[in-house]
């Protein structure tokens, strides 16, 4: 399973519903992404990131065991906000503090079909935030002021060797 990383337009793209959610079809999906994300040392794969425009996610944190998020729905974010460094498979090598809420409440689906509701906080809360974020096409770096982003990006473009900034911004 290839991970798609900055400069596809994939990851600019809004992820379309999950309509039906196919339990064989999802849990072999969530495997395989779950093994990716285990390969690239991440701790979250979103659809859009591996070429799939469908509103899926995979978690994995440490001992937990792998969860999957098919049409997430965001219920709550808190007041709260917490800075915290984080990086992505699909910009590898990148790493920048991003503010989010602190914590989150939300509806999905997992892979065998059965809804559920979640209140996350903490290092879980930032994870779904950011994969909920790969949904809706918004990267990590989009998250930052632009000097810091535009400095970011040209760090990226120089150790790729290329000189394609626009693009990267998600301009044409």
């Amino acid at each position: 399973m290839e991970i798609l990383t900055l400069g596809n337009e994939l990851l600019r793209q809004k992820a379309a519903p999950v309509k039906p959610i196919d339990p064989e079809k999802y849990q072999a999906l969530a495997e395989e992404m779950a093994g990716a994300l285990h390969q690239g040392k991440g701790v979250g794969l979103a659809g859009p990131q591996i070429g799939l425009l469908e509103r899926i996610f995979v978690v994995h944190m440490e001992k937990d065991i792998p969860r999957v998020f098919i049409n997430p729905s965001l219920i709550m974010t808190s007041q709260e906000t917490v800075k915290y460094e984080e990086g992505c498979l699909s910009l590898p090598g990148l790493w920048a503090d991003v503010i989010r809420p602190a914590a989150v409440r939300l509806q999905a689906w997992n892979e065998k079909g059965k809804p559920f509701t979640l209140d996350a906080s903490g290092m879980l809360a930032r994870i779904i935030l950011h994969e909920y974020d790969h949904l809706e096409g918004v990267l990590f770096i989009d998250r930052l002021s632009e000097p810091k982003r535009n400095r970011l990006l040209a760090k990226y473009e120089k150790r790729k060797g290329g000189s394609n900034a626009d693009s990267l911004r998600g301009k044409s």
